[in-house]
């Protein structure tokens, strides 16, 4: 996939109306801090246009990325913020669930996990969840730069026992410092967006 021209189109509050899209969707998920904000930065060869923040939890809206005029990246409100209230808390799963449901573009479902860490109770929450909504999700192992390489392997088969994920499940390694994963991603993006993976 080669970038030509990114826009942030549509911004999604708790009460907004989902928009229904003509391109195919693919969605980011993950915990607050993990870095998708980067993630979505480095995919998009863009700086700031997904915003990183000191203050994790900022991001309570559903944001659609055009890329290309061909396909969306949709950045879903980061989870699992403990100084989030219970009721935003509630408003932020009910945005998502409305969206996953909705929305007839979806093809898949990323969600993102720092490598360096066993995924905690609310990463295996939104796992179910999203098996739960009828998608499997794609792991992104984020942050993959600040662990040595000979621990790779170790952590990734670490996050696959933790979710308890189909044995097929697909875990990308990713850095958003040195871009490593990113063409893996590219791939599976292009296969959504010519058919050839169906979501």
């Amino acid at each position: 996939m080669i970038i030509k021209n990114v826009s942030l189109e549509t911004v999604c509050g708790i009460t907004s109306k989902i928009p229904e899209n003509q391109h195919p969707e693919v969605a980011f998920a993950g915990k607050s801090n993990v870095g998708k904000s980067s993630l979505i930065n480095a995919l998009m060869n863009r700086k700031s246009l997904a915003r990183t923040s000191a203050q994790p939890g900022k991001t309570q809206t559903i944001n659609f990325y055009n890329v290309n005029d061909e396909i969306y990246l949709v950045d879903l409100p980061g989870y699992g913020y403990a100084r989030a209230n219970e009721e935003v808390k509630a408003k932020w799963g009910k945005m998502v669930e409305n969206y996953l449901h909705k929305s007839r573009q979806l093809k898949a479902v990323f969600l993102l996990i720092d490598i360096r860490h066993e995924p905690g109770s609310n990463d295996r929450i939104m796992y179910d969840w999203i098996v739960g909504q009828g998608f499997f999700p794609i792991i992104v192992a984020t942050k993959l730069d600040k662990i040595k390489r000979s621990q790779v392997s170790k952590q990734v088969k670490l996050i696959k026992e933790a979710l308890h994920t189909k044995s097929d499940t697909m875990v990308i390694p990713f850095s958003s410092e040195n871009k490593q994963g990113r063409d893996e991603i590219y791939h599976l993006l292009d296969g959504y967006l010519t058919g050839e993976i169906n979501g």
